[in-house]
């Protein structure tokens, strides 16, 4: 009796487990899925760039502006406006961003044109902003935005000749060298970097045989080391980095270019498993430069340890996963293009950043997408992952799901009795 008691007991629990596993499938596969990943991944890292944003700026901001908080006012402006534009872009059709490519385009060869004229200034080197009155614009974050549109729209066009090395790099390949040539010519290596990334992560996905992108990282390469040679700055960043004895203590080099990637490591080392506790960095009290920027992730493993910084991978993490989920699943070649060319773009340029503040990489002066600070940068990142988002709607049955689900309001409003039922 008690052996058949037990006996029913484990088959019970093991259906529940079956029915749990069943359950978490069936949702995993559900046409809504990408659609609340990319939402859920963004909006925790853009909470987490603002809280860090705060913490990180608020003695620079304080020494500059007699307020702790104007940083981080502005980045939450930011944030207010991207998250305008990411519910916008959410909201249009594939068509429509077929059509808005190659104005995007022209508008992109126009403000990158800007910035060489006198409308363009420059900040520590590399002269990559325009004003526009009040407002200060990264021509080359919106660049990014019009070149995958266009690329897209041209691969779609010569898809059944991508065989051709030939027809998968023309007109295509020329129109992203002009976008890199107008970034280099700002002196802005980081983004060039990352523009390139975003041509070959396009390619791939259209198909273009792999053996040629073992001719364009070397060209790639040889674009980097002719960069590097032409900024002296450049050139000794990549230089301490091959070689750090360079940065031992009390040299000349210790207190100038070493200085942001040494106390970078030392805000890590500080931090340990659990950090020293939100708003405890030591580092972001003048010993380390750009805090609320590039460097940014080093204040999160001070301030949140190990774990912190593992968290913040794990959310980039999802975020490809819910990019590789969107290629996949779609029959769109545009839709498919697209989605490699914006997740290649904000991936790559997390690598570079994190790379470069663990010390796996040069420090070349890139953000940290949805997390560092900066109006240009996380507007257009949060603009791209709207597009995302409209293309994740566009899966059969997403609409449809998401328009039959009640928000939370009518939900709410449903458990109060209306006045007409009251007065009866």
């Amino acid at each position: 009796m008690s052996s058949n008691a037990a006996t029913g007991r484990g088959s019970t629990a093991g259906r529940a487990r079956g029915s749990a596993l069943e359950q978490w499938t069936a949702r995993f596969e559900s046409p809504m899925t990408t659609y609340y990943l990319l939402l859920g991944v963004v909006g925790f890292l853009v909470s987490i760039g603002l809280v860090m944003v705060l913490s990180a700026s608020m003695i620079v901001s304080l020494k500059e502006n007699d307020s702790s908080f104007t940083i981080f006012l502005k980045q939450f402006l930011f944030a207010a406006v991207g998250a305008v534009a990411l519910w916008w872009a959410s909201r249009r059709s594939v068509r429509f961003w077929k059509r808005f490519a190659l104005p995007a385009l022209i508008a992109s060869f126009l403000l990158l044109g800007l910035v060489l004229s006198p409308l363009g200034f420059g900040f520590q080197g590399n002269r990559n902003w325009v004003a526009l009155g009040p407002v200060t614009l990264q021509p080359s974050e919106i660049a990014k935005i019009g070149l995958v549109l266009s690329g897209a729209l041209i691969l779609e066009a010569k898809r059944a000749l991508l065989g051709s090395i030939t027809h998968a790099l023309i007109p295509f390949a020329p129109v992203a060298a002009v976008v890199v040539g107008l970034v280099m010519l700002g002196h802005d290596l980081g983004t060039a970097m990352t523009i390139c990334a975003i041509v070959g992560g396009m390619l791939f996905a259209a198909g273009v045989r792999k053996r040629w992108f073992v001719v364009g990282a070397g060209a790639v390469v040889a674009l980097v080391v002719a960069a590097t040679n032409l900024g002296g700055n450049r050139m000794q960043r990549i230089q301490i980095w091959l070689d750090p004895a360079q940065c031992a203590p009390n040299t000349e080099l210790y207190y100038a270019i070493c200085r942001q990637p040494m106390h970078g490591r030392y805000a890590l080392a500080d931090g340990g498993w659990t950090g020293v506790g939100l708003g405890g960095s030591r580092e972001k009290w003048g010993w380390l430069s750009e805090p609320y920027n590039d460097f940014i992730f080093a204040i999160i493993g001070e301030e949140l340890g190990l774990l912190g910084t593992l968290a913040v991978l794990g959310l980039f993490a999802a975020f490809a996963l819910a990019g590789l989920r969107l290629v996949t699943r779609t029959e769109d070649f545009f839709v498919r293009v697209v989605t490699a060319g914006i997740c290649t773009w904000v991936l790559v340029q997390a690598i570079i950043n994190i790379g470069a503040v663990i010390g796996m990489l040069p420090v070349i002066g890139v953000p940290l997408p949805f997390v560092s600070s900066g109006g240009s940068s996380l507007v257009t990142s949060m603009l791209a992952v709207g597009i995302l988002l409209s293309f994740a709607r566009s899966e059969p049955g997403c609409s449809e799901m998401i328009a039959a689900k009640p928000s939370r309001v009518r939900a709410l409003l449903a458990r109060f009795p209306s006045r007409r039922t009251s007065t009866r």
